[in-house]
């Protein structure tokens, strides 16, 4: 049975290794600008990403949803590959884990803030949005 939509490579890396890689339909990734999608044969295409959710869809309705952190984003022939900060599959953010990031990165913000820090306050502030990106997507079912 043939596929009814083309499939490319993906790969979401992180630091520690890859989040996900295979092949997909479709992948959306948070863009700087806005979402970006891009389904097999999309145009080369060089972005970059800001914390916020990427979506793998593998094929009928099976979705690989991901929080992930700031990075960069490249698609070439069939292949997509975002390199980013950090990413988690959403049925496993650690809520604890996510509350602690978010609590470091706004001490390092306030340290910056008055003077006493040398972070960029750039990636703070992306640190602080991924932490938030996952609090809010492990607890949607309560809201």
């Amino acid at each position: 049975m043939a596929d009814a939509h083309p499939k490319f490579d993906v790969s979401v890396v992180t630091p520690d290794g890859p989040a996900y890689e295979g092949e997909a339909e479709m992948l959306i990734v948070p863009g700087q600008a806005g979402e970006i999608g891009v389904l097999a044969r999309h145009a080369p295409l060089v972005a970059t990403l800001k914390a916020g959710s990427t979506r793998v869809h593998l094929g009928g309705n099976e979705i690989i949803e991901l929080a992930t952190g700031p990075g960069f984003f490249k698609v070439e022939t069939d292949r997509a590959l975002a390199l980013v900060d950090d990413a988690v599959n959403v049925q496993e953010i650690d809520d604890a884990r996510a509350q602690a990031q978010l609590e470091a990165a706004q001490a390092e913000l306030a340290k910056l803030d008055a003077g006493e820090g040398t972070g960029d306050r750039w990636q703070l502030e992306q640190r602080i949005a991924h932490a938030e990106n996952q609090l809010r997507v492990s607890g949607r079912t309560t809201g």
